[in-house]
């Protein structure tokens, strides 16, 4: 005696696709196949499970379930990748290069006017104005540099530093007062710039590292405020990127790259330590003085060479991405849809199984 069973021979995880094939069956051979499912094909036929297709539904039941436990794993680990190189841990943003703008404490389109005696520690430039009415009394202390090729090149650069600045990604939103807020390294996006007291920059033990303010419109600090590092930050690698025009309040002591795309005013006895670097308008100062940033470079270590030694050869073995940033996503998505996946197959199984 023999019965004509329709099996299931392949089973699509993925569509749910289930294809058949019909053999033999006789009642002492031992049906491998589970049964009872909400078959398409007309042909298929439902037979209860019985002691002899036992095993293979007890087998397919645990093989689901140890799909379901790897996908479990592979979450797992991604979950310790993400502890271990957090998501929104990245390689340290790189400074901006101000090209050879960065010999200059101020530079401007227009002109650059000034009362009092302010100082210049680096060049003074302006292109493709070639005025710079107040020196004296001002001193610049580097080369005074108007209308001329050297001015141009600096402006040239500039344009590209400012650009640099603008699109650099990816960044964080902040509200437009950044007086009394502590800030770690990092790109930052500001419609328009307030500082009302003391913006406070975390380096965090990082003497290279970068902050970068992407200001879409304007640059405004209170009388007497300030910029302040906390943690080894090193001044020259902070960069003001401003969309029209920067003030420096009264007393302002400010940190950092002033680029501006239209003008900059320092008022009276405001302090920079950075520079005053403006594209297509004037520089304003009264009674400033502009120090040099000074950066933090990191020192070279040399080892000395010793005797070449034989070695065995060792293969190898798989290195994690030093950022985190590559391999994190991907094992993020794999192991969520390994469970999502194996979830509901065992879902569907038990649901099939009861029918």
């Amino acid at each position: 005696m023999s019965l004509n069973v329709s099996i299931f021979d392949d089973f699509d995880l993925l569509a749910g696709v289930i294809e058949m094939r019909s053999i033999k069956v006789t009642p002492n051979m031992r049906v491998w196949f589970p049964f009872g499912y909400d078959l398409t094909s007309a042909d298929a036929i439902h037979i209860v499970p019985s002691q002899e297709s036992r095993p293979m539904t007890v087998e397919l039941v645990a093989y689901l379930r140890r799909a379901t436990a790897q996908g479990l794993a592979v979450f797992a680990a991604t979950a310790t990748l993400l502890i271990l190189y957090p998501a929104g841990a990245s390689a340290a943003d790189p400074p901006v290069g101000l090209g050879t703008a960065g010999n200059f404490s101020v530079l401007a389109g227009s002109t650059v006017t000034n009362t009092g005696a302010s100082v210049l520690a680096q060049n003074l430039g302006v292109h493709p104005g070639d005025t710079a009415p107040g020196f004296p009394p001002g001193v610049v202390h580097g080369e005074t540099h108007l209308g001329d090729a050297v001015a141009l090149q600096a402006k040239t650069d500039l344009t590209t530093a400012f650009n640099d600045a603008a699109g650099r990604t990816p960044f964080t939103n902040l509200p437009s007062e950044l007086g009394g807020t502590t800030l770690n390294p990092g790109v930052y996006r500001i419609q328009a710039a307030q500082v009302t007291g003391a913006l406070t920059l975390n380096a965090q033990g990082n003497p290279q590292a970068v902050f970068i303010f992407q200001i879409d419109s304007t640059l405004i600090t209170a009388s007497n405020s300030s910029v302040v590092f906390i943690n080894g930050a090193s001044p020259c690698n902070v960069y003001w990127k401003v969309g029209s025009s920067a003030t420096l309040g009264t007393g302002t002591a400010f940190v950092g790259n002033i680029m501006a795309l239209t003008s900059i005013a320092m008022n009276t006895g405001a302090k920079l330590q950075g520079r005053a670097l403006a594209q297509t308008g004037a520089v304003t100062l009264d009674t400033n003085v502009i120090t040099q940033p000074l950066c933090t470079t990191p020192t070279p270590t040399t080892s000395p060479t010793a005797s070449p030694t034989a070695t065995p050869s060792v293969t190898p073995g798989p290195t994690l991405p030093k950022t985190g940033t590559g391999l994190v996503p991907v094992l993020l998505s794999t192991g969520t849809v390994l469970v999502a996946l194996g979830a509901v197959i065992v879902l569907r199984t038990r649901r099939r199984t009861k029918s």
